[in-house]
This record gives structure tokens, C-alpha cells and sequence, in this order.
């Protein structure tokens, strides 16, 4: 009887694979994983020494047993092997890893916008290098800083008809990141407080000032105004996002308590509430600038 080849031998044991899969549930799976697989189980499933990574990969995506994203990076391609049913957030989350959702797409799914985002972001925190740090802040900077358009990220990749901005943003320690569940599956994304302080940061990654107002809006009830300033404040931020915060709060017509909490923060200095404003009016309270039509 002549010997069976490695994919005969895939084939027979094909049962049992799909099992395998099927028992882990919805997953995505990276090459590293891939491999890993293959590494502990070739024994076990009495699989030709001679099988390889590839032959494994193709022969499980010719079964139907999983199939391949390939992702498109401005410096490389990630391809990631999926079984079951995946939501498109956690594809994107599995390009860098211990990333959580933010910005537009956690105001979507904490419920605080009645817009569906066509867009993805993604946060990735940057190593601690520094640890600690503070600011000697000069007006003069700040002016020049906020007359500039917001500096925007060039990570960006495109799948399923959607872009996926991949921001990598302070070292916070993961400060109000929370899990999300949906479909027996769990991902992680930034809670209602600290999805407030994210937008009103990088406005240009929630849809703009108006956008961000309805959203401070939609909020009321939901969120707790000193949970959101404790966070700011462990957040550490060189400039006073507070006196954006305020400014946003008052706008929603949160109470004169609410507002006072925030006004306990010195405010010393003229701040913005965008970038790049060609008209702006001016709050002597919150001393912010601000466009027209808030």
C-alpha cells in the first residue's frame, strides 16, 4: 500500500479540524498563530512531518475552514485567517495588537451619536518611554499650534468598503478602556468619559465641533462628569482640554454644578476649541475660541 501523501493525509484528518476550529468559535488567527497551531497539533493529528505552514493554510481555506483578510499597510501586508463570523472591528483591532476602539467608532457604539460611522479608529497606545511629564506652556506656542491644521494619521488601510484609521496615540495605561460585548464576542473600546475627552482632543476624528456638541448632548444621563476629570486628569495633557470640556458642557446645558467642578481647574491660558479656525468668536468664561454657530 503506498504511503499517503501530506494532503491525503489533511484530508482524512479533515473531521477533526474543522472540529478544532469550530470548538475555539468566531477567532481571528494570525500567521503566529497559524504556525503555532500547526507546531503543537502535527504530532497529535499524526500529520506528515514533511506539512508546512502553507500546505496547512491552504488546505483549511479550501475546506471552507477558515478564510484569509489581507490587509494592505502604507509598509506591509498583515494577512489574518479567520473561521466563523467576525465583525469588522475586530478585524480591524487585530492589526496591532492590545489596540481598543475610539473616537467616532466608541461614540457609535457607547450610543452617544445617532450617526452611523463610515470610518474605523483604532488606538494603540505608545510605549512609556518617559514615564512622567510636565509642561511649561507658552501662549505664543499654543497660538501657533492651533493656527495649523490637526496633525492626522497616514496609517490607514481600506477593507470591506471601510477605512480604518489606525491612531497611535500618549501612553495612558489603558485609562477607560472597557470591554464591549456583542454576539457572545467581546472587544475592547473606550467607555462614554473617556470617549469625550478623546473627541474633544482630536476633533477631526469625531466629525467636527457640531458633531462633538450633539454628542455631549446625547450624553447627558449617561455620563459622570467627575469620572470624566478624573480621567482627564490622570490623561496628564500638555494643553487645558478642561476649558474645551467646559465649554462643550455648558453648550449641552449641563447644570452650574456640573460646570463649577470643571472651573476648579485653573484657567490661565487662551485655548481653542478646533484647529485651524478662520472665523472664531470667543468665550470669556471657558477663555476659549471657538467657530460660529455653536
Amino acid at each position: 500500500m503506498p504511503r499517503l501523501s501530506r494532503y491525503q493525509i489533511l484530508q482524512h484528518v479533515s473531521p477533526v479540524l474543522e472540529k478544532f476550529f469550530k470548538e475555539k468559535g468566531s477567532k481571528i488567527y494570525s500567521q503566529v498563530d497559524i504556525d503555532s497551531i500547526l507546531s503543537v497539533n502535527k504530532r497529535i493529528w499524526m500529520l506528515a512531518i514533511v506539512t508546512t505552514s502553507e500546505n496547512f493554510v491552504e488546505f483549511l481555506m479550501k475546506k471552507n475552514i477558515i478564510k484569509i483578510f489581507k490587509i494592505e499597510l502604507p509598509n506591509r501586508i498583515v494577512c489574518k485567517y479567520v473561521y466563523g463570523d467576525i465583525t469588522d472591528y475586530e478585524i480591524a483591532l487585530s492589526i496591532n495588537k492590545d489596540s481598543y476602539c475610539s473616537h467616532y467608532t466608541a461614540m457609535f457604539l457607547n450610543g452617544i451619536t445617532e450617526n452611523i460611522p463610515k470610518n474605523i479608529y483604532t488606538n494603540m497606545e505608545q510605549s512609556n518611554k518617559f514615564g512622567a511629564q510636565t509642561y511649561d506652556l507658552e501662549q505664543i506656542n499654543i497660538d501657533k499650534a492651533f493656527s495649523r491644521p490637526m496633525r492626522t494619521t497616514n496609517q490607514i488601510v481600506e477593507f470591506n468598503s471601510k477605512k480604518v484609521y489606525l491612531l497611535n496615540g500618549k501612553n495612558v495605561k489603558n485609562i477607560g478602556v472597557t470591554d464591549f460585548k456583542v454576539d457572545n464576542r467581546t472587544f475592547k473600546i473606550t467607555n462614554i468619559e473617556r470617549t469625550l475627552i478623546d473627541i474633544s482632543v482630536r476633533p477631526n476624528y469625531a466629525g467636527g465641533t457640531q458633531e462633538i456638541l450633539d454628542t455631549y448632548i446625547k450624553a447627558k444621563g449617561k455620563c459622570s462628569v467627575n469620572k470624566l476629570l478624573s480621567i482627564l486628569k490622570k490623561m496628564n495633557f500638555a494643553y487645558p482640554y478642561h476649558q474645551v470640556i467646559g465649554f462643550y458642557l455648558e453648550k449641552a446645558g449641563y447644570s452650574e454644578n456640573v460646570l463649577k467642578l470643571v472651573e476648579k481647574q485653573e484657567i490661565k491660558y487662551n485655548f481653542y476649541l478646533t484647529y485651524q479656525m478662520k472665523d472664531k468668536l470667543y468665550s470669556e468664561r471657558w477663555k476659549l475660541y471657538f467657530p460660529p454657530g455653536l
